[in-house]
Formats: C-alpha cells, structure tokens, sequence
C-alpha cells in the first residue's frame, strides 16, 4: 500500500483520541491527521499520540478542514451527547448543525474520500451527512452495530467456551432502541449457535438487552465510552485502506429499504462494495422494518 494514505479525525475528543490511538497501535500505515474546531485540544492530541509512533509506521499531526476534506478516510467524532431530558431529535437537530459545519468546512471533498460516522445516532447521521457531502453513497457510512456486535460476540464466547472470531452473529437494524440481534441466522464453526447445547436455556432476548445496555453501564460508571469504538474505527480504516472486504455490521445504504441501516456489508476500497441480505426469520425481519420506520420518522421530521 503506498505510504501517502491519509486519514483524518475531525474532532479531537476521547473518542477520537481513541480511534488514533488504536490506529497507530494497529500499524495502519498512514498519515494521520488530528482536526478539531479547538486547535489547542487538536495540537495537545497529536503531540501525546506521537509519543507512541515508535511503535508504528503511523505518522500523526495536526491537519486543518481543507487537509480533511483531501483524506483518503474522514472519520467523523465531532458531535453533541444526549443530555438528560433531551429528545432525540433535539440532538439530531445540534448534531446536523455540528455536521453541516464540518462538511462545509471540508469543501471541495476529494471525490473518492470515504466519511466515516462516528457520531450519535449513527444511522440517521449517517444518511444526512452522504446528503450534505454529495458523495456516493458506498463512500459514506457509519459504525454502526459494529461495537454491538462485537459486544455480543464477548457474551457469547464466555458462554460456548469458544474464541470471538469463530462466532458468527450480529446486532442489526439500528445503533439504539430498535436495535435486535439475528439469532435464527447465527452460526459457529457452521453449526447454528442455538444448536448448542450451551445455548439451551439461555434467556436470549435478556441476553440481547444486556449487551445493547453495555454503553450505559460503562457511562455511569465514568461518564463515556471511548476504547471500544477507537478498535472498531481502526479495524474499518484497517479495511479500506488494504482493500480486505471484511465483513463488517456497519450503517450503510440498503436499497431495499431505500434507507441507511446498520447490517453487515463487505468493506473494502471503495467503501461499503456490498451490503450482505442475512436470513432473517418473520420475527426478525419485522424488527428490522420497524428500525427502519423509526429512523424515517425521525428523518422525516428533520426534513
């Protein structure tokens, strides 16, 4: 891969240090670019990370939103949280201004850059920045369920006895409430998971609701989570930019649905190559079309 690869973190928070953090740790040869409305915070991130590029063929410093706007990869952390008493769409409402400015900022964007989303709720924002941006929507995609998953995958390993990777099993429709996991499509080792005899007995839909629950404990045990997402954000860099065409459960475009919904997708190159259609039984596939009502309903009152 060419060693001029350019990946820019627009916003300079935790979670961003994180995901740089984790892509200099990964070796995910490139230059990484820390960009933040505060170039104070941005300048202070990129000399801590740079303590650690001894270790790494990652070159990081400070870049500017006309530098982003010509990365190969944008990733996206800049948003507002959700205070308490907050609606969802007065949050969708802070994170669309935060978002508009950060493309407009970018302009022109190199027309083969990929936007990664970070930022919460993903999947609607997902879709509204790929209409701010203009971009193809294959270049424009989230994290989606990715963290969910993996999450699940931790649950599940602890109970068969197995390592994460041989499990086969997402959270999919919606990073949020609509969230659901595709059990009658789950496998390990090509054996359905809940052939098992592990499986028996195990409450699933608590199951379920213990791993989509995870970010809460651990934000009102220290306010945020950041290291999670900082993995998954160098895993889809890691992706792209080697061309690996994981299988990874991202927001992406489903045309389907004509909607952005987090399911899992061959990532490559080019972004998202191919979102994959996952067996889901009636159960499931009525949970995935009500996530995806929800978030048109949610973008319809923004429009």
């Amino acid at each position: 891969m060419p060693a001029n690869k350019t990946i820019a973190i627009i916003g300079c928070g935790a979670v961003g240090a994180s995901c740089a953090s984790s892509i200099i740790l990964r070796n995910v040869s490139c230059e990484l670019l820390m960009v933040d409305i505060n170039q104070k915070v941005a300048e202070g991130q990129a000399l801590d990370l740079s303590d650690s590029q001894f270790l790494s063929s990652t070159k990081v410093r400070v870049g500017t939103y006309q530098e982003a706007g010509q990365a190969d990869i944008i990733v996206i952390t800049a948003g507002a949280g959700q205070r308490p008493g907050e609606t969802r769409l007065q949050l969708i409402a802070k994170n669309f201004n935060i978002l508009n400015s950060v493309i407009t900022s970018m302009a022109p964007i190199k027309p083969t850059a990929k936007i990664m989303l970070v930022a919460n709720p993903v999947d609607v924002l997902t879709h509204i920045a790929q209409k701010i941006s203009g971009l193809p929507k294959n270049q424009v995609f989230g994290s989606g369920t990715f963290l969910d998953s993996g999450r699940l995958r931790l649950k599940l390993s602890e109970i068969l006895g197995v390592s994460e990777p041989a499990i086969h099993c997402y959270a999919m429709g919606e990073h949020g409430d609509h969230q659901f996991v595709g059990w009658s499509s789950a496998t390990v080792g090509g054996v359905p998971l809940l052939d098992y005899p592990e499986m028996q007995g195990v409450d699933l839909d608590k199951l379920q609701y213990e791993v989509s629950r995870k970010a809460y404990e651990i934000i009102d045990r220290k306010g945020a989570t950041y290291y999670g997402i900082g993995a998954c954000v160098a895993s889809l860099c890691d992706t792209v930019l080697n061309d690996r065409r994981d299988i990874r459960p991202i927001s992406c475009y489903n045309e389907q649905y004509d909607s952005y919904v987090s399911m899992p997708a061959i990532v490559g190159a080019n972004g998202v190559e191919a979102p994959i259609k996952i067996q889901l039984n009636e159960a499931e596939q009525k949970k995935m079309e009500r996530a995806v009502d929800a978030m048109k309903a949610v973008l319809a009152e923004c429009n």
